[in-house]
C-alpha cells in the first residue's frame, strides 16, 4: 500500500511542477499591474495583444471580459492565451485559457483588484460577482500551457 501512496504523490507533484509558470513568469506576475493577451484567430494569425488587469492567486491568472469580446469567443473556440507581463516586451508565455461562469471566483477577485488598482478601489472596473451570475461578464482562468 505505501508503494502505492508513494506512486501517487510523486504523480500529483509532477503534476503540480508541470502546471506551474516558469520562476521569472512567477516573479513578474507577483508585482505586474497589468498583463498583455492575444489570441489565435481561426487562420492560426496571431491577435493584437491588449493590456487587462488580473488577479495571480500563484497557480493562475484570472481576469475579465466581456462574453461576446473576440477574446472569450477564441478561448471558447480552443485558441491558447498569449500572454507578455508587465508589458508588450516583459516575459512571454503560451497559456490554457478556460471561461469560468462562477460568481464566487468575482468575489475572490474584488478585493485584489482593490488592493492593486486605486480605481477599483473606488469601485470601478472591479470584478462583479452578479455581472457573472447574469452572463453580463466572463472570467477568463489562465493556467501555464508548458
Amino acid at each position: 500500500m505505501s508503494g502505492a501512496l508513494s506512486l501517487a504523490f510523486a504523480f500529483l507533484a509532477a503534476a503540480a511542477v508541470a502546471a506551474s509558470f516558469r520562476p521569472d513568469v512567477s516573479t513578474a506576475l507577483a508585482t505586474a499591474k497589468q498583463i498583455y493577451v492575444g489570441t489565435r484567430r481561426a487562420d492560426g494569425t496571431e491577435s493584437k495583444a491588449v493590456p487587462v488587469w488580473f488577479m495571480f492567486d500563484g497557480d493562475a491568472i484570472y481576469f475579465t471580459t466581456g462574453p461576446d469580446s473576440h477574446k472569450a469567443r477564441r478561448i471558447r473556440r480552443g485558441s491558447p492565451l498569449l500572454v507578455w507581463v508587465g508589458g508588450p516586451s516583459g516575459p512571454h508565455f503560451v497559456g490554457q485559457a478556460e471561461l469560468v461562469r462562477d460568481p464566487e471566483v468575482a468575489a475572490r477577485m474584488a478585493p485584489v483588484y482593490s488592493q492593486k488598482y486605486w480605481i477599483a478601489w473606488l469601485g470601478l472596473f472591479r470584478p462583479n460577482p452578479e455581472r457573472v451570475r447574469t452572463g453580463k461578464t466572463v472570467i477568463v482562468k489562465v493556467t501555464s500551457g508548458h
